[in-house]
């Protein structure tokens, strides 16, 4: 009787145990006595700076692969008490394909800018709420009012960045210096190039002396011919974590993002960036709220809580390419020195000012995209 007696009462104990669990999160997550919410890993999640009532209790978010640290969303789940739904994309293409599909009920994305004015033409994406977006102030002037969204009508920056060279060092010994020196038989087989098809063409454009944005039918086809000629020595195309097989040895150089050549060269300090010759590609990605957004005012509390300064820092440390969030630089630089120091001084991530000068920026072809879609399809295939 007194056995059963007690392990009723451990029954009991352990009933009032999972019920506080489940009020305080999950497992890792809390709210301490003073009211601070904090995450999983144990970070103490900031107050917002710029307060939103929110009455939806989802959020859903189609983002780029690998491209969110997770105490952003620990943190926004619980200042506000909303569930963020997330799904992934490699590529501009196909997170258009999805969405322009209908039925995805998404709130936000995150495109380049080139597909940008492509998705306003097609009605996708809705004008933003200046009067809802205070945190607007916290961005580098530079990287707003740009071409692809005048005014930034439909969008707020998110991180910018190349397209350039990587190579180990230690490894390749005739270290290329241009896009044109890919072709060369030495690399065939040791290459990963991005699953990207607009910077991939653009980048083989260059080699032939034309413009990243060219809607040129024969130098199209030139190019595509060219193109044809280097699939075969490619050894993998990756978009979602190219520096993987940089890191592991599989592959020896080949055509990457920003922070994927940065985190591998933390891994292996033989692997550099060179930025080639004919220059290099430059992009920024952005937020935009889609035109049927059903939970617009949990996304306008998104954009405003994670850009905050003391939030957006974590960018460089998990996802170090050019900042915007000027805010986000200030907190580093009184907060996380080394961190900063790092960014700031990396020619990776603070790109020189001769390499923007000399890079080129894709854009909307227009009518000219299907072209650019046959050529990707046909060569590389699948």
């Amino acid at each position: 009787m007194l056995r059963k007696t007690v392990l009723n009462l451990l029954a009991v104990l352990i009933i009032a145990s999972l019920a506080l669990t489940a009020c305080s999160g999950g497992a890792g997550e809390s709210t301490t006595d003073s009211g601070e919410k904090v995450t999983s890993t144990g970070y103490v999640c900031p107050e917002p700076e710029y307060p939103a009532e929110v009455t939806s209790t989802e959020l859903n978010i189609f983002v780029w692969t690998e491209y969110i640290p997770p105490e952003m969303i620990e943190c926004f789940e619980l200042v506000y008490g909303v569930t963020v739904n997330r799904d992934e994309y490699s590529s501009n293409e196909e997170m258009y394909a999805k969405i322009s599909a209908g039925g995805s009920n998404y709130d936000l994305t995150q495109p380049t800018d080139y597909i940008i004015p492509l998705m306003i033409r097609q009605g996708l994406l809705q004008e933003l709420d200046m009067e809802q977006l205070p945190v607007m102030e916290n961005f580098d002037p530079s990287y707003l009012d740009s071409s692809f969204d005048p005014g930034n009508k439909y969008s707020l920056p998110y991180q910018a960045g190349t397209d350039a060279i990587v190579v180990n060092t230690d490894t390749v010994e005739n270290v290329p210096q241009s896009w044109a020196d890919l072709w060369n038989e030495e690399y065939a087989g040791r290459m990963v190039f991005l699953d990207d098809s607009r910077a991939t063409i653009g980048m083989v454009l260059l080699t032939l002396g034309y413009d990243v944005n060219t809607t040129d039918p024969a130098e199209l086809e030139e190019a595509k011919n060219k193109l044809a000629e280097l699939v075969p020595n490619v050894k993998l195309f990756d978009s979602d974590s190219p520096k993987t097989a940089l890191i592991a040895g599989d592959v020896d150089l080949g055509m990457t993002w920003t922070a994927e050549a940065l985190i591998a060269q933390q891994e292996n300090p033989a692997i550099e960036y060179i930025y080639p010759t004919e220059g290099a590609i430059l992009w920024q990605d952005n937020w935009v709220m889609l035109a049927d957004a059903p939970h617009a005012d949990a996304a306008y509390a998104w954009l405003n809580y994670t850009n905050q300064g003391n939030i957006f820092w974590m960018m460089l440390r998990d996802f170090p390419y050019t900042n915007p969030n000027t805010a986000a630089l200030e907190y580093a630089e009184a907060n996380e020195t080394a961190l900063y120091e790092t960014y700031m001084s990396s020619p990776i991530t603070n790109t020189p000012p001769e390499a923007v000068a000399n890079g080129h920026r894709i854009e909307d072809v227009g009518e000219a995209t299907p072209l650019y879609d046959n050529i990707w399809v046909e060569v590389k295939g699948n």
